[in-house]
């Protein structure tokens, strides 16, 4: 398990490693083919900053190599936001005081046909907070199976579950997994986490290895931009990555940063990354995985998605609905985040190709299970 793996390595060591990295380890990283963790984390210092145009080069090459000109498209479903957990940061914590929000199956299908108005989308992303009584793995597989009808590809963000339901919901349709980290940093990790299964940090971080044990075709990891240092959490993030590759080494695997904003009950993130960071975050890990999707939600604005297209992004969100129900069935339920990219997909659609690339709405079939 990944928890064990993760001792190996210290916090705080690990950001003054970063700090020390000086333009001579960055000119060796950007001197190889294939790199490794240390040259990773020469290529997030500060050091690295002055080299972003040829970090961007080499991640625009690596990016067309394996992917070509096209950006897949994905949509978000959010089904439930009712939630046991007490994330600090988070506008579906347990103690805010909204009406909380459940689908039917019956508003589930209404959703899904509403989202094929929007546009030819067949990668559904299906969102739900943490409340087993009331959308736990019974209600997650009806949704599978109310949804799959209409969507080639299901990808699941909601609680981490044992390896036996994953496989269960494999059996019901599921394609993919994604599945936050939030944060690496476990003596922090309580205090964004305080109450709820989430509070229990191993139980979440050896998550994915339940995923990958269960077959799961694809699986998509990310951490919370805004928490803690985010060069040492995204290293964290990196060696993850690189465990279960070696580990799971069949599923296929994305990468999202999602920058926090603040949220329903007053929180502040307590890092503020700016557009140069994740430009230069998004570069290094293309270099350094020239194979993993990096994904970019509706949480980043038009003018930063379409600069950051051709080097290194490969997947988009377009538009989204971040509350239960947001398409058709509850569009005044509360949302979790708030959207910057509040276009269309026909709108984002045009934008991509506008700019060379080609929009991908499918590339998974249900023959394929």
């Amino acid at each position: 398990m990944f928890s064990e793996e993760l001792k190996k390595y210290s916090w705080e060591e690990t950001t003054e490693f970063i700090r020390s990295r000086t333009s001579r380890h960055v000119e060796i990283a950007l001197s190889k083919d294939q790199i490794g963790i240390e040259d990773f984390m020469a290529l997030i210092s500060p050091a690295a900053v002055p080299y972003l145009e040829e970090m961007a080069r080499k991640a625009h090459h690596y990016t067309l190599e394996r992917f070509g000109k096209t950006i897949s498209m994905y949509i978000p479903l959010y089904v439930s936001n009712a939630c046991t957990n007490a994330c600090v940061y988070c506008g579906f914590n347990h103690s805010n005081p909204f009406t909380r929000v459940t689908l039917s199956q019956e508003q589930v299908k209404a959703e899904c046909e509403a989202i094929k108005k929007l546009g030819p989308f067949e990668n559904l992303l299906i969102v739900s907070g943490e409340f087993p009584r009331l959308n736990g793995v019974e209600y997650l597989e009806q949704v599978l199976k109310t949804a799959r009808p209409y969507f080639s590809n299901l990808t699941i963000e909601v609680m981490p579950m044992k390896e036996k339901d994953y496989f269960r919901l494999t059996q019901s349709g599921l394609n993919g997994v994604v599945c936050f980290q939030e944060t690496y940093n476990e003596k922090a990790y309580k205090t964004y986490h305080p109450k709820g299964m989430k509070s229990i940090f191993e139980w979440r971080v050896n998550g994915f290895d339940r995923m990958g044990a269960a077959g799961v075709h694809k699986i998509g990891m990310g951490v919370l931009i805004g928490l803690e240092d985010w060069r040492t959490d995204v290293t964290m993030l990196a060696r993850h990555l690189r465990y279960l590759r070696k580990n799971y080494w069949r599923t296929r695997y994305s990468v999202n940063f999602p920058r926090m904003c603040p949220a329903e009950g007053g929180y502040q993130p307590n890092v503020i990354m700016t557009d140069k960071e994740l430009a230069q975050l998004t570069f290094a890990f293309r270099i350094l995985d020239h194979d993993v999707d990096i994904s970019y939600s509706t949480r980043e604005s038009p003018e930063f998605r379409a600069n950051m297209m051709k080097l290194g992004v490969t997947s988009m969100s377009a538009g989204s609905k971040t509350e239960p129900g947001g398409y058709v069935s509850s569009p005044d339920a509360l949302e979790q985040f708030e959207v910057t990219d509040s276009r269309n997909p026909l709108q984002v659609a045009d934008e991509i190709r506008r700019l060379g690339y080609e929009p991908v709405w499918k590339d998974w079939d249900k023959i394929f299970d």
